[in-house]
């Protein structure tokens, strides 16, 4: 059983070992994407004007003036004193006019002046440059920036998806293989000494946790392997189902987690997600939705202000978070107190509150904190950044260890076919 599986936690972590490598050290770097971001930008997200803001409305209005081509999809409604104002936007399916679709999905605006201070295309696959290389980094991240094709976008998110389904697998095994062998015995096979001996098993199995610095090359990287793999395996057991989690989220994670759990969806989860063409404008404008969520939201009791409207032209629906402005990444990661509106008339469809719910609701809405690490603030971000590099770290290792010893039978195989006698010979001695 053990030479089996050795076998397939080889082939697993080959077939996954260039995906993990890829992610491992992307992730280390978005972890801090937003602080990056401005440093990269600092002209396009920081404001040294002095006034009071206007209304963050009135400037997206403005902005889908000057661009008939596009629909503002995201709007911060408060803005922090030094910085700009963000307007989401994404190209209309259909422009009017015969105007050219646009390149971009971010626009950049003095929260004082209105001035336009730049535009974007976030996770633009290229030209990337300072503008866009973090969001460039943070898309191949969990989707490889593969393209569309047959009228799906998500063939490179279901891919990682099941490489970190395969990542999840390949842990365990990973994890028995570093037993001791008696360990893996039933105990029904084992003499009485051979019992007395797996009283020890710590004993023999620290070896598994050390590393020999002064080993050969070999066994340095064999031990990085082995003993990083095994101080930090809880942490890749989480890493792995969170990112299935999220890049499969409504393929499996979902309807796995609603076989075990009754679940409180949120009304994205069970609206149907619109095909391109029909992922059309709202019929009702952001003004009302936001006065309606404002008097519902006091209504049951929320200190927040709203601190941003959004609209998901995909499943037709307003989104309104509440929040501080200095709390704007959501609590402990798990986003905001929000309320959802339907698009075309804009009656109330439903809220979600982080970190409320069954236990099943929970377990959903810790996943991209668990993966982001924002769980554990600050902390946590500086841990998912290390883990980031474990993770290819190992990835490289187990290249290196698989290279080595199918070098190694190689030169054997070629040995010993050497030193066999020819045919004709072997009749001879037999004669």
């Amino acid at each position: 059983m053990r030479s089996s599986l050795l076998l397939i936690h080889r082939w697993l972590g080959l077939a996954s070992a260039l995906f993990l490598l890829l992610a491992g050290l992307t992730g280390a770097v978005i972890s801090w994407d937003h602080e990056l971001d401005e440093l990269l930008n600092p002209a396009w997200m920081h404001s040294e004007s002095q006034g009071l803001h206007q209304s963050t409305l009135a400037l997206a209005k403005q902005v889908s003036e000057r661009y008939p081509q596009v629909q503002v999809s995201s709007i911060p409604l408060a803005v922090q004193p030094g910085h700009t104002l963000a307007i989401g936007v994404r190209p209309l399916p259909n422009p009017p006019n015969g105007l050219e679709p646009v390149t971009f999905n971010q626009v950049f605006l003095d929260p004082v002046t209105g001035e336009e201070l730049g535009k974007r295309e976030w996770g633009a696959v290229w030209p990337v440059d300072r503008t866009n290389a973090v969001s460039f980094l943070y898309k191949l991240h969990y989707s490889l920036h593969l393209p569309e094709m047959w009228g799906i976008d998500r063939w490179g998110i279901w891919l990682l998806g099941g490489v970190a389904i395969i990542w999840l697998v390949d842990s365990f095994v990973g994890f028995y293989l570093t037993l001791p062998k008696s360990a893996n015995t039933p105990k029904t096979k084992l003499h009485k000494a051979q019992r007395h001996a797996q009283a020890s098993l710590w004993q023999r199995w620290w070896p598994a946790w050390k590393m020999r610095w002064n080993g050969s090359t070999h066994k340095r990287y064999f031990d990085m392997h082995r003993a990083f793999g095994l101080w930090t395996w809880l942490l890749l057991i989480i890493l792995a189902f969170s990112a299935f989690a999220l890049n499969l989220r409504r393929e499996v994670f979902m309807p796995v987690m609603k076989s075990a759990f009754t679940l409180t969806p949120t009304p994205s989860d069970v609206r149907p997600r619109l095909p391109g063409p029909q992922q059309l404008p709202p019929k009702v404008d952001y003004e009302k939705v936001l006065d309606l969520a404002i008097n519902d939201a006091r209504a049951q009791g929320w200190q927040e202000p709203a601190g941003r409207i959004s609209y998901s032209a995909a499943y037709q629906l307003f989104n309104v978070d509440f929040y501080h402005p200095d709390a704007d990444h959501g609590v402990a990661g798990a986003g905001h107190k929000r309320l959802y509106y339907d698009g075309l008339d804009a009656h109330y469809v439903g809220k979600r509150i982080p970190w409320e719910g069954g236990v099943g609701d929970v377990i959903v809405q810790a996943q991209f904190p668990l993966h982001s690490g924002r769980i554990l603030g600050l902390p946590g971000r500086i841990l998912i950044s290390v883990m980031g590099l474990v993770v290819a770290m190992l990835s490289v290792t187990g290249v290196y260890l698989w290279w080595k010893k199918r070098k190694a039978r190689k030169v054997s195989s070629t040995i010993v076919q050497g030193q066999a006698p020819a045919p004709g010979r072997m009749r001879s001695a037999t004669r």
